[in-house]
């Protein structure tokens, strides 16, 4: 049964068809994590190239970010779009009826997190810092990092998402009621590398999907406030994806027909939904990682940097990278920011007092670019787990950063208030915890 999209726009929400594996998929083998995972770490990808084969697989189907400044990169968006054509036309993917996913992911370590899988109208977002839209970015986007997103959108036939949006939602009406239901079982399979588990139920009863609808309405009216305009919407991971996303719409928009904007196809991306104050999901911070510098004159610098901005500077060594860690971790006040350091042969801990901005990343991130600029042959990277940082900030020529985790609780009133974060603030667990491809939406009409 096909249901009144007008039901659904005014909270920027579409039915979506989607398209997931034939019965006999390999699904270990399919899902594959997050592309924009494990960017230091190229031997992890090897690893899955390995594992995957030539076997059906999200593998085939996009370009994790390890190889984007690599030879060969635009032909690998050439086999990515052509392999999505071969997958359509070989039956390898099977539509679902209109409807969507409701998914427990569980970790490695056992621990759920609940999610569902709906389209987002494009029309309703906007990632630009000071956007009103019910739909919002909650890092800064960076532009320069858009077009190869674009480039492998743009001849696309499908889209295969690692987007994940948040819903403040203390009372849990919107997902949490539908795991009371007896839904269908779409599918269950353990993750590869030894990422946990994903369980996948459809949701195609019309009567469900309008309760989520009306859920979603009530919230939108709980967070509604006089004089602002509400955000429902907050982008938790692949922002730059989605911004991509509604780049290639405005430029669909623009030439597109009025009669066929309501459905066109591309309108729409297709996200995970996921309730911030879920006990499974896990906000945790994103670390920095410095090459071909050493860490003597990355903190004579930072020294001179902050003093010169009124700030106190304080360093102290430390022989334990796993004390320095804690500390930062357990770190809390609102005049001086905490972060620690690791090198190869030192570790520590740095204090700024009387920062000039509310958070320790953008504290952080400030002197980074200012750094970077005055010597280009210097590199940095955003790190995901603890244990990344101090594998790779103890190799030589390296320096790593780790930074506190900021408070979910209070996210929702942070980004309404000051706009979005600095980029790269926040992760949603660590690099295995992320979402795996999965689910699949056709975004052009024809092949």
């Amino acid at each position: 049964m096909t249901l009144p999209q007008r039901d659904f726009t005014t909270i920027g929400l579409h039915v979506p068809t989607i398209l997931l594996p034939r019965s006999d998929i390999d699904l270990t083998k399919w899902a594959v994590v997050a592309c924009d995972q494990y960017t230091s770490q190229p031997e992890y990808w090897e690893k899955v190239a390995t594992l995957v084969g030539d076997s059906p697989s999200t593998f085939h189907l996009i370009l994790p970010e390890v190889y984007l400044d690599s030879f060969g990169c635009e032909k690998r968006i050439e086999k990515i779009n052509h392999r999505m054509k071969e997958y359509l036309m070989q039956g390898v993917l099977v539509e679902q009826q209109p409807g969507f996913v409701l998914v427990d992911r569980k970790n490695h370590r056992g621990i759920s997190r609940k999610g569902l899988m709906v389209a987002l109208d494009l029309m309703q977002y906007d990632y630009t810092p000071d956007a009103k839209t019910l739909i919002r970015a909650t890092e800064g986007t960076v532009i320069d990092r858009l077009p190869p997103r674009i480039q492998v959108r743009k001849k696309a036939c499908l889209e295969i998402p690692h987007i994940m949006v948040l819903l403040d939602d203390p009372e849990g009406i919107v997902i949490e009621p539908l795991f009371d239901k007896k839904l269908p079982l779409l599918y269950d399979t353990p993750l590869m590398m030894g990422s946990g588990h994903v369980t996948g139920y459809g949701v195609y009863d019309p009567e469900i999907i309008r309760e989520i609808a009306d859920a979603l309405e009530r919230l939108l009216k709980s967070v509604a406030t006089p004089g602002q305009k509400p955000m429902l919407y907050a982008i938790g991971d692949g922002n730059h994806s989605l911004a991509a996303a509604k780049a290639l719409w405005e430029n669909i928009k623009s030439t597109a027909s009025p009669e066929h904007l309501l459905n066109h196809p591309a309108r729409y991306a297709l996200v995970e939904l996921i309730n911030i104050h879920d006990t499974g999901l896990a906000f945790e911070p994103i670390h920095r990682l410095l090459f071909n510098t050493s860490p003597h004159a990355v903190i004579k610098a930072m020294q001179e940097f902050y003093r010169r901005q009124g700030s106190g500077f304080h360093a102290v060594t430390s022989e334990d990278p796993e004390a320095v860690e804690e500390a930062v971790r357990s770190s809390r006040s609102d005049d001086r920011h905490v972060f620690g350091y690791l090198a190869e042969d030192t570790c520590g801990i740095i204090t700024i007092t009387n920062p000039a901005y509310g958070l320790e990343t953008e504290t952080l991130q400030v002197f980074l670019d200012a750094f970077l600029s005055r010597f280009p042959d210097i590199k940095i990277d955003y790190i995901h787990g603890s244990d990344a940082v101090a594998k790779l900030g103890s190799q030589s020529g390296n320096v790593g950063f780790y930074l506190p985790p900021i408070n979910k609780h209070h996210f929702f009133q942070t980004i309404m208030r000051d706009g979005a974060l600095p980029r790269k603030t926040f992760s949603l667990g660590e690099a295995d915890d992320k979402r795996f491809y999965l689910e699949c939406r056709k975004i052009v009409t024809a092949l």
